[in-house]
């Protein structure tokens, strides 16, 4: 599968990407922010991938997912007419943070309530249209064209105003090696403002990545290993150099499953930050996570704990 994120107004930062392009609408309706270095390398290592083994995504979930220290709360409930609501509120620090998504399907037709229309199978297998409108940013709106094929997929994007910023990814492979670009050039300025490239190696049970990303300021090494697949014990670890500040950061993580319900994860960087947490399937696809953060350079420090629970029917 291709992963190509086209959120335009990514209000509350989560821990994990959408499977689908997707809008969120926050009812705090806080502006836009700027994604992360470190966010941009693994999505787009994740959009290399072209394999029916998803090591590439394991990866970012093992080193990231869930790893958070506010407390969060997600209630999905399903219609017979196929409408999909979501409600979540998020507490961090002393600031609470709600939202609220609604989805509809019908045949090929996805419709995010005020935010993302999404078309598949425009009479081409693997053509896709997806028109976002962010609520109330509509002036972030913006209309993409993708084309996914078995050992191929373009991704071609444009702004909804004036002068917009055109956005264009490839990604080409199979299920052992794929290369793939991102680029996008501002019309207003007429200057790129982000071009990023990647290379991964996979086979059934590790991948290796290299992504080079801000213009080629930074340099990602990853690395995800699966060791055990019965118990999913794995393994991975993520090197980034930015060539600017000549600064590294290392990150290790691995996993085990206690039980086929329950898993612990544990994470540890350079800067002396180790997390820990373990999370619950205490029913089919609803989950209880409990998680925590110690800054090893400042023990005297309380750490940080984090609470997440999460319903779906």
């Amino acid at each position: 599968m291709i992963w190509i994120n086209s959120s335009l107004n990514n209000v509350i930062i989560t821990n994990s990407l959408p499977k689908k392009a997707q809008s969120q609408i926050s009812l705090t309706f806080l502006p836009p922010k700027k994604k992360k270095a470190t966010q941009a390398t693994r999505r787009l290592i994740w959009a290399v991938h072209l394999t029916s083994s998803h090591e590439a995504r394991d990866l970012g979930h093992l080193l990231y997912k869930d790893f958070h220290t506010d407390q969060k709360f997600t209630m999905t409930t399903y219609t017979n007419n196929g409408v999909a609501i979501t409600a979540a509120s998020t507490r961090k620090d002393e600031a609470i943070f709600s939202e609220i998504q609604t989805k509809l399907k019908n045949n090929n037709v996805m419709l995010d309530v005020l935010t993302t229309i999404t078309t598949e199978d425009l009479g081409v297998s693997g053509l896709k249209q997806i028109v976002s409108l962010p609520f109330p940013y509509q002036i972030a709106g913006k209309a993409e064209l993708q084309y996914v094929h078995d050992y191929a997929g373009i991704s071609l994007g444009v702004g909804l105003n004036s002068k917009p910023v055109v956005n264009l990814s490839g990604v080409f492979g199979n299920k052992a090696v794929a290369v793939g670009a991102d680029v996008a050039f501002d019309t207003s300025t007429g200057d790129f403002t982000k071009y990023n490239a990647a290379l991964t190696l996979n086979n059934s049970d590790l991948a290796a990545a290299l992504t080079l990303n801000n213009k080629g300021d930074s340099l990602t090494a990853s690395y995800y290993h699966l060791v055990n697949k019965e118990s999913g014990s794995a393994a991975g670890a993520e090197l980034t150099h930015s060539f600017s500040t000549k600064e590294n950061t290392l990150s290790i993580g691995t996993q085990h499953a206690l039980d086929p319900l329950t898993t612990m994860k544990a994470r540890y960087n350079n800067h002396g930050m180790v997390s820990a947490l373990i999370e619950h399937e205490w029913r089919p696809k609803s989950f209880f996570t409990l998680s925590t953060e110690v800054d090893t350079k400042a023990i005297d420090k309380a750490s940080k704990v984090g609470l997440s629970l999460v319903l779906k029917p």
